[in-house]
C-alpha cells in the first residue's frame, strides 16, 4: 500500500490524534488517580481540582475528534470497534460521564457526604479509562480471533488477554505518573511537595510495566500482513517509549519536575506511536487466521471522502490549537493555598 495515499495519511493522523489525546487527558486521569494519595483536606482535593478544571473538557475534544475521523475515514473500522468492543467502550462512556458531572456537581452542596460522593465518581471516573484504554490498545496491537470481515465476537471476557491487563496497568502508572508531574508543577507548597515523592514511587512502576508489556508483544507471534512495518520498527518506538519514562523519573530526582513532565508526556506519545505502528497496515489484527485481517484500504471511505475531509482539517485545525494553546496560557498561574481566614470553599 503506498504510503502517499489518503487512507494511511488518515490513519496516521488519527494516531497522533490519540497520543494527542493520550498526553493531554492523560495527566487529568493521573491528577484524580493520584489525588487520594496526595490531598489531606478539603482544600488540597480543592486545588487537585482546579489544577485540571479548566482544561479537562477542552483536553476531551482530543477524544471527540479521533472518534469522528475513525466514523468519517474508516467507517468499517468504527462498525467493528463498537461491535466488538460495546461494553469496554460502554464502561468508558459511563466513567467520562460520571467523571465530567462531578466537575460540575461537587461543589453544588457544602455537606462533607455529598462532595466525598462526588469525589469518588471523579477518582472511579478517571480510573476506569485509565485502564481500559491500555488494555484496549495492547489488545489491538497484540491482535485478537476475528472472524470474516474482521468481526470480533468474544465480548468482554475475550478483551481481557493477561498481556492486556497488563497494558491497562502500565497506562494507569503511565498516567499516574504523568498526573503527578502534573500537580508538581501546578501547585505549590505541601501538595506539591508529596504530588513529586508520589511521581518518585510511579516512575519505577511505569518502566516496568511498559517495559513488560513492550516484552511481551514483541515475543507474541505477529500475522503476516501484506504491507506491514518491520517488526523493529515498533519495537524500537515503545523502547524508546520505556527509556523516556525513565529519564523522567531520573528528571524528577534531579530536581527538573518541568522536563520530567515532558519526558513522560514523549513517552506517552511514542508508546501510542508503537501501538499504531505495529497495527499498520490493519485497523483490526486478526491472531488467528491472517485472511481476517482488517486492513485500512478495506476499511476506509472513498477517496472523495477522504479528500473532503483533508481540506476541512487543513482549515480548521490550526484554529483548534490555537485556541486550546491561549486555554493553558490564560490558566497557567501556580496554584496555592489561599491566606489564613479563607476556609476550603474560597479563592483557591
Amino acid at each position: 500500500m503506498p504510503f502517499a495515499n489518503l487512507d494511511t495519511a488518515w490513519f496516521a493522523l488519527i494516531g497522533l490524534l490519540w497520543a494527542g489525546y493520550f498526553f493531554l487527558e492523560g495527566f487529568d486521569f493521573g491528577v484524580a488517580v493520584v489525588t487520594p494519595l496526595v490531598a489531606r483536606d478539603e482544600l488540597d482535593r480543592r486545588l487537585c481540582l482546579n489544577a485540571v478544571g479548566p482544561t479537562w473538557d477542552g483536553n476531551e475534544v482530543w477524544l471527540l475528534v479521533a472518534g469522528g475521523a475513525t466514523f468519517a475515514a474508516f467507517p468499517l473500522w468504527y462498525a467493528r470497534l463498537f461491535s466488538g468492543f460495546y461494553i469496554a467502550l460502554f464502561l468508558v462512556l459511563f466513567a467520562l460521564i460520571a467523571r465530567g458531572v462531578s466537575f460540575e456537581f461537587r461543589m453544588k452542596d457544602h455537606r462533607p457526604g455529598w462532595r466525598a460522593a462526588w469525589d469518588a465518581a471523579n477518582f472511579l471516573g478517571s480510573l476506569v479509562p485509565a485502564i481500559v484504554w491500555g488494555a484496549a490498545f495492547t489488545d489491538l496491537a497484540h491482535g485478537l480471533p476475528l472472524g470474516p470481515g474482521g468481526r470480533y465476537s468474544g465480548g468482554l471476557i475475550g478483551l481481557l488477554h493477561p498481556v492486556a491487563l497488563v497494558g491497562g496497568l502500565a497506562s494507569l502508572a503511565i498516567f499516574a505518573l504523568h498526573g503527578s508531574l502534573f500537580l508538581t508543577l501546578k501547585t505549590g507548597g505541601e501538595l506539591a511537595d508529596r504530588a513529586r515523592r508520589a511521581a518518585r514511587w510511579l516512575a519505577p512502576a511505569a518502566v516496568v510495566l511498559t517495559g513488560g508489556t513492550l516484552a511481551w508483544l514483541a515475543s507474541a507471534a505477529r500475522p503476516t500482513v501484506a504491507g506491514s512495518l518491520p517488526g523493529w520498527f515498533p519495537f524500537l518506538a515503545g523502547l524508546l517509549a520505556v527509556l523516556a519514562l525513565a529519564a523522567g523519573g531520573l528528571l524528577l530526582l534531579r530536581g527538573r519536575p518541568g522536563i520530567a513532565f515532558a519526558a513522560t508526556g514523549l513517552g506517552i506519545l511514542l508508546a501510542t506511536g508503537a501501538a499504531f505502528s505495529r497495527l499498520f497496515p490493519a485497523v483490526f489484527l486478526s491472531s488467528t487466521v491472517a485472511a481476517n485481517t482488517l486492513t485500512i484500504g478495506a476499511a476506509s471511505s472513498a477517496h472523495l471522502t477522504l479528500v473532503v475531509m483533508t481540506v476541512v482539517a487543513a482549515i480548521f485545525t490550526p484554529f483548534v490549537l490555537a485556541y486550546q494553546g491561549w486555554t493553558y496560557w490564560v490558566f497557567r498561574a501556580r496554584l496555592t493555598r489561599p491566606p489564613a481566614g479563607k476556609g476550603p470553599d474560597g479563592p483557591a
